[in-house]
């Protein structure tokens, strides 16, 4: 299977892919900080009819996230926030049977269409709470491991959100750490 990680240079999702055996390649118009030898330097837009099986797109969020929302008048006007959603539509629209673009809550939602999942790192084992949006073209929705869930707890009052009963991470199961961090079966599922 040939699966190509857009706006990637860390190499962190490829070399994952890589490990598991498929034929994984990023890209990015940043160099990689990995090795190079499966990293495509350039527009990812130029290599989406190359024949792959899987997209995974981590498309820049600066232009579209909510969390930026106080900027949104400046960048509709010199037409930053439309460029950004070309380029998530193109990627969305690409040939490849298999898609899966990630980016937290943003206009996405409301200019392209709603995400078809949303899921928080506690639920894969780490402390954090950020929603991260995915939507999807044939992957099954990513699932969380029931043993590698971070308990909840009700909130203290009403204006505090709830937070993890505790932050160590000890308790997590062997099985559900990697390189001494916890991580779900995102990829258990491909």
């Amino acid at each position: 299977m040939r699966v190509l990680v857009a706006c990637e240079y860390s190499a962190t999702v490829r070399d994952a892919f890589r490990a598991r055996g498929f034929d994984a390649w990023s890209c990015d118009i940043l160099p990689t900080e990995c090795d190079p030898q499966w990293h495509i330097q350039g527009d990812c837009l130029a290599v989406l009819h190359q024949g792959w099986d899987l997209l995974i797109a981590h498309p820049p969020c600066t232009d579209l996230a909510v969390s930026g929302a106080r900027h949104f008048a400046a960048k509709i006007a010199d037409g930053r926030q439309q460029r950004a959603l070309d380029f998530v539509q193109a990627l969305l629209d690409a040939p490849i049977p298999s898609i899966a673009l990630e980016n937290p809550v943003s206009v996405i939602s409301s200019k392209i269409r709603k995400p078809d999942q949303t899921i928080q790192p506690w639920q894969f084992g780490h402390g954090e709470t950020k929603a991260t949006c995915l939507w999807l073209k044939k992957p099954a929705k990513a699932e969380a491991d029931k043993h590698c869930r971070w308990p909840r707890t009700a909130c203290a009052s009403d204006a505090a959100r709830a937070k993890p009963l505790e932050r160590a991470q000890p308790h997590v199961p062997r099985y559900c750490r990697r390189n001494g961090r916890p991580v779900g079966r995102i990829l258990d599922r491909i």
